[in-house]
């Protein structure tokens, strides 16, 4: 061959030795960068001593401009340089978080979303692009600590080229997690690479098995978007949704680590402001809060007198007693309110009517001395009897008002007849009762949410729009274009609470989303582009697949879709997915897996224990864990017995992490501990999540339970402790 294959540590050493050189380089110069950075803003702030309007103007210019390339800069230190490129053209080119140049504007390092890193993620021995071989990096801080190559074009490598090292990708995928999710800018694959290069416009469909990168493909999409039009995605903003609190945690970190912090990342249970719902229905309570049927439930109870209202209205007016009763009462309310009128909108159309049918009467009643009826309604108007009356008939109504009442038997029967079933209804009844005294669950986020759309909101007077060069009243500042704009994406960084204009909506783990959920999220995505993930054999959903198909295409709209799927299991070992696999094809047997690319020879425990000896034998399981890895552990329970669970483990260090069988959804540890897999084996949607939990750990799985048939149709035996 005409190059020379060593991985020896004296060859490892020396080439070691040659990339730290450049990362020293790349090093000082950010440095340089830094004190350049901060050097500005410091000037900046010195302009406003020179005490005119202009100053002022051109302080917050280069403030904003500085602070923002300081902020920049600092980010991306940890991890700068990963990547190098040699090409067959004999030039070299390093690849990083960021793009970086030297005094004479020579590119030292190629931000990774640039078309010219595209290749350190795209070749392949089969297609080259151009790339003889394919470095990867890997460093502490400043210090360089390994290096892992591949070659790609060995036919075109000079003879004193070396190959250290298996492979960049299987290096890395040996490496322990950490608490947070770990980005995977470093090793990005040419199937992954091209979804996260997508066409910005239209929809993103990314699909894939357990362990192909989903999550990390969305995450660096929205990056690569970020990097690509600024101006649009944000201005306009990038809303990532996760499936649960505890995920959008775990990811939290990928996005700064990137260089971008002006995402917003939500959960099913907070998108809607002012909740923040961690509680979790019963797979099919969830399946009938989230189906469509329930708008028309929701339109029903929205329209509906107000339980405990007033019934009757007896005004003394001029010694004549004037009278509505609960139909005149219940007529007005209808008339005021056709169905698709929202009720906070149109109170005061209920209050014209009211009057219009007491200004009836006392001319039915020839009362002597009426006024004109403007004059009439002013007189009533400041009576307090009335005001409170008018408070208690057609208060301003809050979502979760309305809600509360569908735990009131009779009125849930009421507004739910013709659409649900008996059992449907009973069921229903038993999650609502416990809103006052637990809160909302996740699946009631989006019936809020609902309720919000279907009442409108009273209207209120229009704020005028602040001008960031208003100086004071009759004077504005004259500035630049480019001023201009930084002071308007400042501004649109300070979005309103409720923001809905959103220019691109990211959906990990979509195939959870509920009909309900998709109208809820549509409503923050009209305007945007699209990015969907999602596995169709993790999904926990038991409800009708066509109506949940119509909702999410309504939720997205005549767009583009552009498919991509993932094939390729980079989290699992062979070992660990072998078992997942044989789960999930108990009751999906035609299932097309990814393949797991990686061997420990580490093979899964499958452990019974007496019920008594139960909390015990998992402390001793996850201590044995926190001993065999570094990284996490994951200690998977049943939904229902989270906090007693938790208990065996208290103590232990932060490494290990108690979470549900649904919570673990998108979440990866380097062990897993699964308790009690028997409780997840008893239909469908169970053995979907009974999959989930199995293909989470990368390096250790040992399931513990008290019952050893508890896969499905039997597959396999288990061990007795």
């Amino acid at each position: 061959m005409r190059f020379t294959e060593l991985s020896d540590a004296t060859v490892l050493q020396q080439e070691i030795a040659v990339e730290q050189q450049h990362v020293d380089l790349v090093y000082a110069r950010l440095a340089v960068l830094r004190r350049d950075a901060s050097r500005a803003e410091k000037e900046g702030y010195q302009l406003a001593g020179v005490g005119t309007f202009g100053a002022l103007v051109e302080r917050d210019a280069m403030v904003f401009h500085a602070a923002r390339r300081r902020h920049a800069l600092d980010t991306e230190y940890e991890g700068l340089v990963f990547g190098r490129l040699d090409l067959l053209t004999g030039a070299t080119h390093y690849v990083g978080r960021m793009g970086i140049r030297d005094d004479n504007s020579q590119p030292l390092v190629v931000d990774w979303r640039a078309p010219a890193a595209a290749a350190f993620y795209r070749a392949t021995p089969a297609e080259p692009l151009g790339v003889v071989r394919r470095r990867m990096i890997q460093s502490s801080r400043e210090r360089v600590t390994g290096i892992e190559d591949d070659l790609l074009d060995p036919e075109a490598a000079p003879a004193d080229m070396r190959v250290v090292g298996d492979g960049a990708l299987l290096a890395s995928l040996s490496k322990a997690t950490g608490r947070g999710m770990r980005d995977i800018v470093a090793t990005i694959q040419r199937e992954q690479d091209e979804a996260i290069r997508s066409t910005a416009s239209g929809v993103t469909i990314v699909t894939g098995g357990p362990g192909t990168g989903k999550t990390a493909v969305a995450l660096h999409r929205a990056a690569y978007l970020l990097y690509s039009d600024r101006n649009r995605f944000a201005g306009g903003g990038i809303l990532v949704i996760g499936p649960s609190g505890v995920f959008v945690d775990y990811i939290a970190t990928v996005l700064p680590s990137l260089g971008e912090d002006t995402a917003t990342l939500r959960s099913l249970g907070t998108l809607v402001p002012g909740y923040n719902a961690t509680r979790v229905d019963s797979s099919d309570v969830a399946a009938i809060k989230g189906s469509l049927r329930m708008r028309r439930v929701l339109e029903r109870a929205s329209h509906d007198a107000v339980p405990d209202g007033p019934t009757e209205l007896r005004l003394l007016y001029r010694g004549t007693l004037l009278r509505l009763g609960a139909g005149d009462l219940d007529r007005i309310r209808r008339a005021a309110l056709p169905r698709g009128a929202r009720r906070n909108e149109v109170r005061g159309a209920g209050f014209d009517r009211l009057f219009d049918a007491l200004w009836s009467q006392v001319r039915q009643h020839k009362v002597s001395g009426l006024p004109e009826k403007p004059d009439f309604e002013a007189e009533l108007a400041d009576r307090s009897e009335l005001r409170e009356f008018l408070k208690a008939w057609w208060p301003r109504f809050t979502p979760m008002r309305v809600l509360r009442w569908l735990a009131v038997p009779e009125r849930l029967r009421s507004y739910a007849h013709g659409l649900l079933s008996n059992e449907e209804i009973t069921r229903l009844q038993r999650s609502f009762q416990a809103l006052d005294a637990e809160g909302p669950t996740i699946a009631d986020v989006a019936l809020l949410d609902e309720l919000d759309e279907l009442m409108g909101r009273p209207r209120r007077p229009q704020r005028r729009s602040s001008n960031p060069f208003h100086v004071r009243d009759g004077v504005q500042e004259v500035s630049t274009f480019a001023d201009r704009q930084a002071a308007q994406r400042a501004q649109q960084v300070q979005r309103e609470e409720d923001y809905r204009e959103y220019a691109h909506v990211v959906v990990d783990e979509s195939q959870d989303v509920s009909p309900m959920q998709w109208r809820m999220i549509g409503r923050r995505g009209t305007y945007a582009s699209w990015t969907i993930v999602g596995d169709p054999a993790q999904t926990a959903w038991v409800g009708d697949p066509v109506e949940l198909d119509r909702a999410r295409d309504r939720a997205l709209g005549s767009r583009k879709r552009n498919s991509f799927a993932l094939t390729t299991n980079y989290r699992n070992s062979s070992e660990i997915f072998a078992v997942a696999a044989s789960v999930i094809k108990a009751i999906m047997p035609d299932l097309p897996l990814p393949t797991a690319v990686r061997s420990t020879g580490v093979d899964p425990v499958d452990s019974v224990s007496d019920p008594a000896k139960l909390p015990a034998t998992v402390r001793d399981v996850a201590e044995k864990q926190l001993a065999e890895v570094d990284g996490t552990i994951g200690v998977i329970t049943p939904v229902t017995r989270r906090d007693e669970m938790a208990g065996w483990v208290a103590g232990l260090p932060e490494r290990v992490q108690v979470v549900t069988a649904l919570e673990a959804k998108g979440m990866e540890y380097d062990a897993v501990v699964l308790v009690e897999p028997n409780s997840l084996t008893r239909d469908p949607a169970g053995i979907r999540t009974l999959y989930v939990a199995l293909s989470r750990a990368t390096q250790r799985l040992t399931t513990v339970g008290t019952d050893p048939d508890w896969r499905p149709q039997g597959i396999g035996t288990a061990t007795a402790l």
